[in-house]
C-alpha cells in the first residue's frame, strides 16, 4: 500500500480544508457578529421589543456577508435564528404600539363623551 508521507489514513475529519494553503481543517469560523445577532434577537423577543429591529437589520446584513463568503465564514444558523427572532419581536413591537394608540383613542373618545 502506497501512502503519501504526512497523511493519516484514519483521519475522521470529513471537512474540506479552508484558509490559506489548506492548512486548517474543520468547520469554518463563525462570523464575529453571529452571537450578537442571536443575543439581540432573544432579548428583543423576551425582554425589550425595542431591540428587535436592530437584530433584524444587523442579522440581514450578516446573513448577506456569510452568503458572500462562499463557505469561508460560518455561523449562518445562529444569525438566521436571531434574524427571525428580530422579525417576530418587531411584529410584537408594532402590535404593542398599535394597542397603545387604540387605547389612547378610546380613552380620548370616552373623556369627550362624558363631558
Amino acid at each position: 500500500m502506497s501512502q503519501q508521507p504526512g497523511t493519516n489514513p484514519y483521519d475522521p475529519r470529513p471537512y474540506p480544508s479552508y484558509g490559506q494553503g489548506g492548512q486548517y481543517f474543520g468547520p469554518p469560523p463563525d462570523h464575529p457578529q453571529a452571537t450578537m445577532v442571536l443575543i439581540l434577537g432573544i432579548l428583543g423577543l423576551a425582554l425589550c421589543q425595542v431591540i428587535a429591529p436592530f437584530a433584524w437589520v444587523i442579522g440581514g446584513r450578516v446573513r448577506k456577508e456569510i452568503a458572500a463568503s462562499q463557505g469561508a465564514i460560518g455561523g449562518s444558523q445562529m444569525v438566521t435564528i436571531g434574524w427571525v427572532l428580530g422579525i417576530v419581536g418587531s411584529c410584537f413591537l408594532m402590535l404593542g404600539l398599535l394597542f397603545v394608540i387604540v387605547y389612547i383613542v378610546i380613552f380620548a373618545i370616552a373623556i369627550g363623551a362624558s363631558a
